[in-house]
């Protein structure tokens, strides 16, 4: 009898943990965002849950990972994206390049987490006063590779000069919606899961002053 009971208890939780784990691979791309700025309403209120920070979740994730969005930032030390969305070990697929940019190992990163690891939805965070597209605006030669970062960021300058406005903000909105577009439209695999298997690549901006992240129209 105890026997038993014991394996009902074992049988219990591995079936809550394969229901559970099923559900995170299963969230759609609006039930993601909705994840995503849930857990910034709480980081801007300081109210955080800290999920997913302790040896279980470590345990949990040494075999597997189900993350359940990919979040494409800057590399600026002020915008960690596991910190300004409550979220933890596990939770988010992050590519960070200096002014968001995506390059072709960016590209095969996103492609690997919407493939493989069946990720829905893609958010790419540009932020306030970015360095990177500051310094493409001034202009001028850099030292070592700092050119071919702004020579990335440069197409974004000249569709931001028709907006009236700030013209570094207008910028980094340009440059986060051009971004979205080159993943969004990228040929073969992102552009087919983007118009049949329900991947969604969502522009967004995050306010330094506030920790606020507020998704572009």
């Amino acid at each position: 009898m105890r026997l038993q009971k014991i394996y009902s208890s074992l049988l219990f939780i591995f079936i809550t943990t394969s229901i559970f784990a099923q559900h995170e691979n299963s969230l759609s791309a609006d039930e993601s965002l909705k994840k995503l700025m849930a857990g910034n309403k709480r980081f801007t209120e300081f109210t955080q849950n800290h999920p997913h920070q302790n040896e279980a979740r470590l345990k949990e994730v040494s075999s597997s990972q189900k993350p359940f969005a990919i979040i494409v930032g800057c590399s600026d030390s002020r915008v960690p994206p596991e910190i300004i969305f409550d979220q933890g070990i596990g939770d988010l697929f992050i590519i960070r390049n200096a002014g968001n940019v995506v390059d072709d190992f960016a590209m095969a990163s996103i492609e690997y987490a919407v493939e493989h690891l069946d990720v829905k939805l893609i958010m790419v965070l540009g932020h306030e006063n970015c360095g990177a597209v500051d310094a493409t605006i001034k202009g001028g030669r850099l030292p070592g590779h700092l050119n071919k970062l702004t020579d990335e960021i440069e197409p974004s300058i000249q569709s931001a000069k028709r907006i009236t406005g700030d013209l570094l903000t207008n910028v980094i909105y340009s440059n986060t919606k051009r971004i979205a577009g080159q993943i969004s439209s990228s040929e073969e695999l992102l552009k087919e899961f983007v118009e049949h298997k329900g991947l969604k690549v969502i522009p967004a901006y995050y306010n330094l002053e506030t920790g606020k992240v507020e998704v572009m129209e």
